[in-house]
């Protein structure tokens, strides 16, 4: 692991500051379209979606556990909390984002963040690359319908991103795209789609808000599903950018700090009427891989460029071409898909049930449009091919043998993982007709995992039983032993 940059350190350092600063302009810029795109999909005003985004910011920027990471207004969670809007109204929503701050404060200080370690590495692959072609899909809109000249124009902030670290990194790539693409639409005075056509921007900052519903059972039942959702969705995603942000950086995190430091987020938001979020992977990849950012500073400067830009800039930033915005997003695009994980040689050297996983997670999440379902569906895929592999795995072994008073034994050594996929067979690996009276069944090479193996090895044994036989188990380790002996013959 790499020495982390503190916020003393950059404080400190011209160079390290200027980025910092730097890094936190063009994710403020890239946020408002994306804000106001997932305001209109949660239904409400851009307003809401945009004073989330700020708050999110500059609250995680002092509670999260992954510096540089940027949270604010997601479709993720719009998705979730889209319904609530729609059949219920405004304030229910607030309520329902209130309810999932203080749900994801409970399942943080619980420690929920350990399950990460549940997830695999195919997933992992699965969750970049998806996340990637969704970036790339969500642009989609901004290239269709619209003048010609928006085409070049994205071909020359392409160009703008990619050649212009060659010759200096003193100020961010995309945030030169925007100002040149945005200059030259000024004074060739071209009528081509900007940030104005997205949505109206505020003109005030945002104020407390309380929601208007009555504190009932009736109230809980109709938010409760969807203050779960959204509690479960924001921190997935949350917890799964923290993880590949400390791939990029070479880096550590504190994942419970990051998991209830987003419910407090989402708690401020929802006290300031935002329709709350989680982290941001497109704009934590352009704060962290693009713009080269390490420290909070740049995270809570991105909520403050965000605020000062829609409020007292906002006919400024009205007229920023969405080309130039879509050119950034592309080269995100590029830079998170995991393309090591695509080529021929990979491919041929991985194990297909790797493969499939990470295959199964992309689809998913590019059908659903929703990162956390395909999420689940990866680990659910890996885990029925994990148990399928293991079960495959044991082996039974039968030796008849001839004991000093000439009497016969038969010996069963048993060897691997013994759980519900495997043990559901080792039934049928006995030969109880032809077996001698004598039978040994050795678990010196296994291990009980489950109830389902004490059930089985019972039938088995009362099998033996009914034939007038005695079927021991021997060479138990301690903790099947204490499995085993807890279970049997309790099992029915």
């Amino acid at each position: 692991m790499s020495t982390p940059v503190t916020v003393r350190s950059a404080l400190r350092s011209p160079r390290l500051l200027r980025t910092e600063v730097l890094a936190g302009l063009v994710v403020a810029l890239a946020l408002i379209p994306e804000a106001i795109s997932f305001s209109i999909i949660a239904g409400v005003d851009p307003r809401v979606g945009l004073f989330a985004s700020f708050t999110m910011a500059v609250t995680i920027a002092f509670l999260g556990g992954r510096p540089a990471m940027i949270s604010a207004a997601t479709g993720a969670v719009a998705l979730v909390v889209a319904p609530v809007m729609r059949d219920h109204g405004y304030d229910y929503l607030i309520a329902t984002v209130l309810l999932g701050g203080a749900i994801q404060v409970a399942l943080g200080l619980a420690g929920v963040a350990r399950l990460m370690r549940f997830i695999p590495r195919s997933v992992m692959v699965g969750f970049v690359n998806s996340l990637a072609i969704l970036v790339l899909l969500a642009q989609v809109p901004h290239v269709v319908d619209v003048p010609l000249l928006v085409y070049p124009m994205i071909a020359v902030g392409l160009a703008i991103i990619v050649g212009l670290p060659r010759v200096t990194a003193v100020v961010p790539a995309p945030l030169v795209a925007i100002v040149v693409l945005t200059g030259f639409t000024v004074l060739a005075a071209v009528s081509v789609p900007d940030v104005g056509d997205e949505g109206e921007l505020p003109d005030s900052l945002p104020a407390l808000f309380l929601p208007d519903v009555p504190l009932t059972l009736d109230t809980v039942r109709i938010i409760a599903p969807y203050a779960v959702g959204m509690a479960l969705v924001g921190l997935l995603e949350s917890l799964l950018t923290a993880k590949l942000v400390d791939d990029v950086t070479d880096t550590h995190s504190d994942k419970t700090r990051e998991a209830w430091g987003q419910g407090v987020a989402n708690l401020v938001t929802g006290c300031f009427g935002g329709m709350g979020g989680c982290a941001m992977i497109g704009q934590t990849m352009i704060n962290v891989k693009v713009s080269g950012a390490r420290t909070r500073i740049s995270t809570f400067l991105a909520g403050v460029f965000l605020l000062v830009l829609v409020v007292g800039f906002g006919d400024v930033v009205a007229i920023i071409p969405m080309g130039a915005l879509v050119a950034v997003m592309i080269m995100v695009s590029v830079g998170t898909f995991d393309w090591h994980s695509v080529r021929p040689s990979t491919l041929r050297r991985m194990p297909r049930s790797e493969t499939t996983v990470m295959v199964a997670t992309v689809v998913v999440v590019v059908v659903t449009q929703n990162l956390a379902i395909g999420v689940i569906a990866g680990v659910l895929v890996a885990m029925t091919l994990f148990a399928r592999r293991v079960a495959h795995v044991t082996e039974t072994h039968r030796e008849l043998g001839v004991l000093a008073d000439g009497t016969t034994r038969a010996v069963y050594r048993v060897t691997g993982a013994l759980f519900f996929a495997s043990s559901n067979d080792l039934y049928t690996q006995f030969e109880y007709a032809e077996d001698p009276e004598d039978v040994v069944i050795d678990l010196s090479g296994a291990h009980i995992w489950d109830a389902s193996t004490v059930a089985t090895l019972d039938a088995i044994t009362t099998k033996y039983e009914r034939k007038g036989k005695t079927a021991r188990i021997v060479g138990l380790d301690e903790a099947s032993a204490d499995r085993h002996a807890l279970l049997t013959g309790r099992l029915g």
